[in-house]
C-alpha cells in the first residue's frame, strides 16, 4: 500500500477519497486554491498544500504545482478524482516520470481511450457495435459534407479529445454544416486545447446506459453492472440509476459482455466506464469510454457492496489482483443518485452563487449524502456547479424512488437555489415511474411545465421575493456583504458575474 496519496482535486470527491484513506489507514494530503482555503476537504485532510489563485487554470490543472505538493509533501501515489486532471494523459505520464503512482489507468490508455476516434478503432476491433460515422479526423468542408451525406442526417459533430457536450453540435441540414464545424472546434479547442472533430449519426432521443469496469494488470477483468444516466440537461446527467429499467435481461447480458470485450481490446487496467446508448429498437451502440471514476459511482456501490474508491487505490498498488471474481459479484435491490447542483432550473439553469446560510441534510435507512456542504461555505463561480449528491438504496425501483423523493424534500441549502426542487418533480411523474424516460425526457418534462402546480408555482414566487428582499435588506445579509468586500474579492466577482447574468439584454 502507498505511504502518502495526494488527492488532486476538490468539494465532495475530494472529501470523498480522504474518507477512503482514512478507511486503508493511508495519510492523504489536501490540495486547494485561494478559494478553497476554507473548504471541507482541507480542513479533514491530514495536510493542505495551497496551489495558486481561484481559477482551475492557475491552480487544480497546473501540473508543475500537483507534482511539486506530491514531492515536498511525500506522497508516492495521486488519487485525480474526477473532472480537472482525471483523464489527462500528459499529467499520468508525468506522475509516471516523477515515479509517483497515478491512481487509475496508465497514460497509453487514457490516451487510446481518451481520444473518441482512437477509442472507436478499439472497439470496432472488439466487435462491439459502435454508432455509424466517420473513424477519422475531419479537416475541410468537402470531407464533411460526403461524411455526412454517407452516415445520413441528422448527425452530431462531437471533439475527439473531451466530453460533457462542449464542442459537439447537432447538425440537421447539411446549408448548416460548415458554421457548425467552426462553433464546436473553436470550443473544443477553448475546452480541451484540441480541436478534432469527428462526426456521427445522431441517434434521436436514445437511452443513455454506461456499465462500470474493473480490471487488474494481471488480465483479471469484471464489471458491476449498469446505469441508466438518461435524466441529463444540456448532455449533463443530474440522475442516475441502476439497474436500468430500459434492459431485459437479455441485453443487458450483451452490453456487459460488450463491455468487458472493449476493456480486453484496449488493455485496460483499473476502475472505468463503457457509455452506450440504446435506441427505441432495443439496439446499443458504444459511445464512449471514461477512464476515471464517474461521478455517479456510489449508485453501483449502494447495488454491489463494493467500494470503488477503495478498489481504485488497491489496483493502482504494485501487482494487486482483484479481490472478487465476476460470479462472487452479487447485484441487490435499486439505487438512485440525484445530483445537487448550485442553478437555477426554473431560471434556465443560471448559477446560483453565494454564501450557505443553511443547511439541513438528509438521513434514514440507506439515505447517503456525499458533499462537502457546510453553513458558512461559499459557493465560488470558478467551480462545476455540483455541491452534492444524495443517493439510495431501497429493495424494488418504486420503493427507492420514494425513498429519494422523501429524501431530496428533507433537504435545505440555504443561500443559494439547487436542482433539487426540479428532481421532486421528476420522481412524481408517471412516466419517469414507470421507466419510460430517454435523454430528451427532461427537456420536454420542463418545457411543459410538468410536476408544477399553480399553488407550487404561486409559492414559489412568494418564496423568491421573500428570498430578494432578505438578501437585499436584512441586516446579516448587509454584514455578510461588507465582510466578504473586505475578506473574499472573488466572492465579489461571483456577485458581479450573477448580476451581469441576471441583467436584461
Amino acid at each position: 500500500m502507498f505511504r502518502k496519496i495526494l488527492i488532486a482535486n476538490r468539494g465532495e470527491i475530494a472529501v470523498r477519497v480522504l474518507r477512503a484513506c482514512r478507511e486503508l489507514d493511508v495519510p492523504a494530503v489536501a490540495v486547494y486554491s485561494e478559494a478553497d482555503r476554507l473548504a471541507l476537504h482541507v480542513r479533514l485532510a491530514r495536510e493542505a498544500v495551497a496551489i495558486g489563485p481561484p481559477h482551475p487554470g492557475e491552480s487544480y490543472l497546473r501540473i508543475d504545482k500537483i507534482l511539486a505538493a506530491a514531492k515536498t509533501t511525500g506522497a508516492d501515489a495521486i488519487h485525480p478524482g474526477y473532472g480537472f486532471l482525471a483523464e489527462n494523459a500528459g499529467f499520468a505520464r508525468q506522475c509516471e516520470d516523477a515515479g509517483i503512482t497515478f491512481i487509475g489507468p496508465d497514460s497509453r490508455s487514457i490516451e487510446r481511450m481518451g481520444s473518441k476516434l482512437e477509442a472507436r478503432r478499439t472497439v470496432i476491433a472488439s466487435g462491439a457495435p459502435v454508432v455509424p460515422g466517420a473513424t477519422v479526423a475531419l479537416e475541410s468542408d468537402a470531407e464533411l459534407a460526403a461524411r455526412a451525406r454517407e452516415v445520413g442526417f441528422p448527425v452530431v459533430l462531437k471533439a475527439s479529445g473531451g466530453g460533457g457536450g462542449k464542442g459537439m453540435r447537432v447538425v440537421t441540414r447539411e446549408e448548416d454544416l460548415a458554421s457548425a464545424f467552426r462553433l464546436a472546434r473553436s470550443e473544443a479547442e477553448r475546452a480541451f486545447a484540441d480541436g478534432t472533430l469527428y462526426l456521427e449519426r445522431y441517434l434521436e432521443s436514445p437511452r443513455h446506459v454506461e456499465v462500470q469496469v474493473a480490471a487488474d494488470v494481471h488480465g483479471g477483468v469484471v464489471h458491476l453492472g449498469e446505469r441508466e444516466c438518461s435524466l441529463q440537461r444540456r448532455h449533463q446527467k443530474i440522475l442516475e440509476e441502476s439497474p436500468s429499467p430500459a434492459l431485459s435481461p437479455e441485453l443487458r447480458h450483451r452490453m456487459t459482455d460488450a463491455a468487458v470485450a472493449i476493456v480486453r481490446a484496449a488493455g485496460y487496467q483499473n476502475v472505468g466506464t463503457i457509455e452506450f446508448l440504446v435506441d427505441r429498437a432495443g439496439s446499443f451502440f458504444f459511445l464512449e469510454m471514461n477512464t476515471r471514476l464517474q461521478v455517479e459511482h456510489p449508485v453501483t456501490e449502494m447495488v454491489t457492496g463494493i467500494d470503488l474508491v477503495k478498489l481504485q487505490i488497491r489496483l493502482a498498488a504494485a501487482g494487486e489482483r482483484l479481490p472478487f471474481t465476476q460470479q462472487a459479484i452479487a447485484f441487490r435491490g435499486h439505487a438512485m443518485e440525484a445530483r445537487i447542483c448550485a442553478e437555477d432550473p426554473d431560471n434556465g439553469f443560471v448559477p446560483s452563487i453565494g454564501v450557505i446560510t443553511e443547511l439541513e441534510l438528509p438521513g434514514g435507512p440507506h439515505v447517503r449524502v456525499d458533499s462537502a456542504l457546510y453553513a458558512g461555505l461559499e459557493v465560488s463561480p470558478f467551480y462545476d456547479p455540483l455541491i452534492g449528491k444524495v443517493i439510495v438504496w431501497a429493495e424494488t425501483r418504486d420503493a427507492c424512488a420514494t425513498r429519494l423523493r422523501g429524501a431530496l424534500g428533507e433537504l435545505h441549502v440555504g443561500g443559494v437555489r439547487t436542482t433539487a426542487p426540479l428532481l421532486v418533480r421528476v420522481l412524481g411523474d408517471a412516466r419517469f415511474l414507470r421507466g419510460e424516460y430517454d435523454t430528451g425526457f427532461l427537456p420536454l418534462f420542463q418545457s411543459n411545465g410538468a410536476g408544477v402546480s399553480d399553488d407550487e408555482r404561486f409559492a414559489a414566487a412568494i418564496a423568491a421575493a421573500l428570498r430578494r428582499h432578505r438578501d437585499h435588506h436584512s441586516p446579516a445579509a448587509r454584514a455578510r456583504e461588507a465582510k466578504a468586500a473586505d475578506e473574499s474579492p472573488w466572492a465579489v466577482f461571483g456577485r458581479r458575474s450573477q448580476m451581469r447574468r441576471r441583467a436584461p439584454e
